[in-house]
């Protein structure tokens, strides 16, 4: 399962992201005034699960975020953004909100997130040797994306392409339909993941 962390004042007392984060998924199918079953059919995620992730009751996966972040048309950045305390200009190292999902092998530093009246973010990805990350289309049609690969390799497929990107590598692209994110090893693979709203 997924794990957040954000910074000291998270300590080991429950998670105060996660539960803001279950609140703030909540409110977003409020405002769309759509049920838990409305939103499972445009989602393609069991009501139980919906119903149990809005309660705070499981840590949402990536898997499952990407599908939500989709529905509502939100980066997965700017959705963790928005439950994060309010956006300083500087982003200190101990402050960049961390998404861990240990079990699909990939770990996310919001290094520069979202902030009002900005369009750009940027994101540090680490996937362990033999991670596969696959996303079911763009969370904002034509979101424009660099990724600059810091060490390791990526097998990236975007629109169906393959590409396969070595250590100081740029793969940029607009993405429309869906994209996978694979390490094929040894070494763990580690990027930059710079992200632009059209």
């Amino acid at each position: 399962m997924g794990h957040l962390e954000g910074g000291a004042d998270h300590g080991d007392h429950g998670d105060p992201l996660e539960l803001r984060l279950a609140a703030r998924l909540a409110e977003l199918r409020t405002e769309r005034a759509w049920s838990l079953d409305e939103l499972a059919h445009r989602a393609g995620v069991s009501r139980s699960t919906l119903s149990r992730l809005e309660r705070a009751e499981i840590s949402p996966t990536t898997a499952l975020l990407a599908k939500l972040c989709a529905t509502y048309e939100l980066t997965m950045s700017r959705l963790l953004a928005e439950v994060e305390p309010a956006a300083s200009p500087l982003v200190r190292a101990d402050r960049q909100a961390v998404w861990r999902d240990e079990d699909a092998g990939i770990t996310r530093r919001s290094v520069s997130p979202p902030s009002a009246g900005l369009r750009g973010e940027v994101i540090e990805v680490t996937l362990r040797p033999g991670a596969d990350i696959a996303y079911e289309g763009s969370p904002v049609p034509g979101l424009e994306h660099h990724a600059w690969i810091l060490e390791g390799a990526v097998e990236l497929t975007v629109d169906g392409t393959v590409h396969e990107a070595q250590a100081g590598d740029c793969l940029r692209f607009r993405l429309w339909g869906n994209s996978r994110w694979r390490c094929p090893g040894p070494a763990p693979a580690r990027y930059v993941l710079a992200m632009v709203l059209p």
